[in-house]
C-alpha cells in the first residue's frame, strides 16, 4: 500500500484495529519489546496510534516517538488523541517510505502489520535501516505472513539479523553493513 486508501476504509480500519486491541492489547505486544525511558522509536504504520501511545508511555518525557503513516486520517486522529492524553513527547510524519528523519537516530522500530501491504518493501526496509542506530532493534509482527517469507524478505539484503522471536513478535537488529 504505497498510497492512502480511502476516508471510509480508513474508517473501517480503524474500527477493525479497535477490536484487535481488545484481544491482543498492545501493551501485551510492547512487552517483547526492550524501550527504555530516553528512547526514540518510530511507530512506521502507525494508524489510529495504538503502539505509538504504549511506546509513549514507555520512553517517557526525556523520549520520543514519531508515528509514520501515508494516511493524514491517521496523523490526525494520533495528533488528537495525544493531544488529549497530555503526550507531548509523539511527532507525527506523513510519508510512504523516506522519513526525513538523521540516519542512526532511532532506537527501536514498531513495524507492526504494515509488510504484507508494501508494494516496495526494500524502499522502506532500506529506510529503516537508514535511521536505526548501530544494533537498533526493528521489533516486526504481520501475522498475515508466513515465517519464512518474513524472515526471507527482512534479512535477505543483509540490513537486518534476527536476534529473537517472542510469542507475538520477531526481533531483529541493524546488522553492520
Amino acid at each position: 500500500m504505497d498510497t492512502p486508501i480511502s476516508s471510509f476504509k480508513f474508517k473501517r480500519m480503524s474500527w477493525i484495529l479497535s477490536l484487535r486491541d481488545l484481544f491482543i492489547s498492545p501493551e501485551e505486544i510492547m512487552g517483547e519489546v526492550e524501550i527504555q525511558p530516553g528512547f526514540r522509536v518510530l511507530d512506521y504504520g502507525c494508524g489510529k496510534g495504538s503502539f505509538t501511545f504504549a511506546a509513549a508511555q514507555r520512553v517517557g518525557p526525556e523520549g520520543k516517538v514519531y508515528a509514520l503513516d501515508i494516511h493524514p486520517q491517521a496523523l490526525e486522529k494520533v495528533q488528537n488523541a495525544a493531544l488529549k492524553k497530555g503526550l507531548d513527547n509523539i511527532e507525527t510524519i506523513q510519508t510512504s517510505c523516506i522519513s526525513q528523519l538523521a540516519s542512526c537516530s532511532i532506537d527501536v522500530v514498531l513495524f507492526y502489520y504494515v509488510l504484507h501491504w508494501l508494494t516496495d518493501p526494500d524502499c522502506v526496509l532500506g529506510e529503516l535501516y537508514r535511521i536505526l542506530k548501530p544494533n537498533g532493534l526493528l521489533s516486526f509482527r504481520d501475522p498475515y505472513m508466513k515465517e519464512d517469507e518474513i524472515l526471507r524478505t527482512v534479512t535477505e539484503r543483509g540490513w537486518f539479523r534476527l536476534s529473537g522471536k517472542g510469542e507475538k513478535t520477531y526481533r531483529f537488529v541493524k546488522a553492520g553493513k
